[in-house]
C-alpha cells in the first residue's frame, strides 16, 4: 500500500516535461493523470494527457486501461484542493447529477493506495491553479495517438518556481516557450550562439564552454550567480541552457544554488536533479563544483560519492 502525497504545481509541471530523445509522456507507465471534476468540466478543458474519472451510483470508477502497479507517477486533480483533507458538497443542478467535491482528489486517491507500490499525487489547488500558472498546458484532446506524443515538446523544467528555467538550446530559441513562460534573460552555456539572442545583448549572458572533458565553468561562477542574482532582482524570469540541457547547463544552475542558499553541492545537486531527472554533468565540471562549494561555504562538505546519478 502507498501513501497520498500533495504535489505542487510546479513538481506536476516538471513531471510533465521530463525528456530522453523524446517526450516522457510516450512511455506508458510513466505518468498517469485522472481528473475527477464534472464531465462539463473535463469537456471544457483538462490538462494535458489527463483521463476523467468516471462515476457509477456515486462511486468513482478506476479506469481499466491503466496498470496502476507499473505507472511511476499517478496524479490525481480535482477543482481546488488545498490539503489532504476531504469536504464533500452537492449540487442538485450540476448537468452530470456528479458530486461536486472540494477534496474530491483526495478521496478517489484513497482508493488508488492500494493499486500501486508509487505514491499518489493530490495536486495541490487543483486544476483552477495548475491551469492559471500553466495555461499552454491545458486542452479539450480526450484521446492521444503515440504520434502526437512522439511530437510533443517539452518546457524547460523550473528550478525556481516563476524565476529560473533549465533547458536546452532548441527550447532557448523557441519563441512560443518564451512567451508562454514569460522568459525574460538567458544564460547560455555552450559554444553555439544564434540570431535568436542579438537583439536582447544585456540580457543574455554567453559563457563559451566546449562539451568535453576540458570544459571549465570554474572561472565564470562568479559571473553567473551576480548575472542571475541582478536580472532577480528585476523580477526576470531567466533560462538557463546549454545545446542538451544536461551537463553544462546543469551544472551552472548547481554553482548558482549553492551561491544563492549557501548550500552544499549535495543539497543542491538534489534540487536539481528533482526537477529534471537526466541532469549529468560530467566529472571535471563535478570537481569545479566541488572546489566552489569549498570557496562558498568555506570547507568541501559532500562526498562526490554520494551524489545521485
Amino acid at each position: 500500500m502507498s501513501e497520498l502525497v500533495l504535489c505542487e504545481p510546479t513538481e506536476l509541471y516538471n513531471i510533465l516535461n521530463q525528456a530522453t530523445k523524446l517526450s516522457r509522456l510516450t512511455e506508458p507507465n510513466y505518468l498517469c493523470l485522472l481528473d475527477v471534476r464534472s464531465k462539463r468540466e473535463y469537456d471544457e478543458s483538462h490538462l494535458i494527457t489527463a483521463r476523467r474519472v468516471k462515476q457509477k451510483d456515486k462511486q468513482y470508477l478506476i479506469p481499466e486501461s491503466v496498470d496502476l502497479e507499473c505507472v511511476r507517477y499517478c496524479v490525481v486533480y480535482d477543482r481546488n484542493t488545498k490539503s489532504l483533507e476531504i469536504i464533500l458538497q452537492s449540487s442538485e443542478d450540476d448537468e452530470d447529477s456528479d458530486r461536486l467535491v472540494l477534496g474530491a482528489a483526495v478521496e478517489f486517491g484513497k482508493i488508488l493506495v492500494h493499486l500501486t507500490r508509487y505514491p499518489i499525487y493530490i495536486l495541490k489547488g487543483g486544476y483552477e491553479t495548475f491551469s492559471a500558472m500553466y495555461h499552454f498546458l491545458r486542452t479539450q484532446k480526450i484521446i492521444w495517438m503515440p504520434q502526437e506524443l512522439d511530437a510533443f515538446e517539452p518546457y524547460p523544467v523550473e528550478i525556481i518556481p516563476g524565476q529560473l528555467y533549465l533547458g536546452n538550446f532548441s527550447q532557448a530559441c523557441n519563441p512560443k516557450m518564451h512567451k508562454d513562460l514569460k522568459i525574460q534573460a538567458h544564460v547560455n552555456v555552450s559554444m553555439e550562439a544564434g540570431p535568436f539572442f542579438e537583439n536582447d545583448a544585456d540580457k543574455l549572458l554567453h559563457i563559451r564552454v566546449e562539451d568535453s572533458m576540458d570544459a571549465n565553468l570554474f572561472p565564470s561562477f562568479r559571473h553567473l550567480c551576480h548575472f542571475i542574482d541582478i536580472h532577480s532582482e528585476l523580477k526576470s524570469i531567466i533560462l538557463v541552457f546549454s545545446k542538451m540541457g544536461i551537463s553544462r547547463s546543469s551544472a551552472a544552475i548547481i554553482a548558482y544554488l549553492i551561491h544563492r542558499d549557501q548550500q552544499t553541492l549535495k543539497r543542491s545537486w538534489n534540487v536539481v536533479k528533482r526537477c529534471k531527472n537526466n541532469i549529468c554533468p560530467n566529472q571535471a565540471l563535478v570537481k569545479q563544483l566541488l572546489l566552489w562549494e569549498k570557496i562558498v561555504l568555506g570547507d568541501t562538505v559532500t562526498d562526490i560519492s554520494d551524489l545521485p546519478h
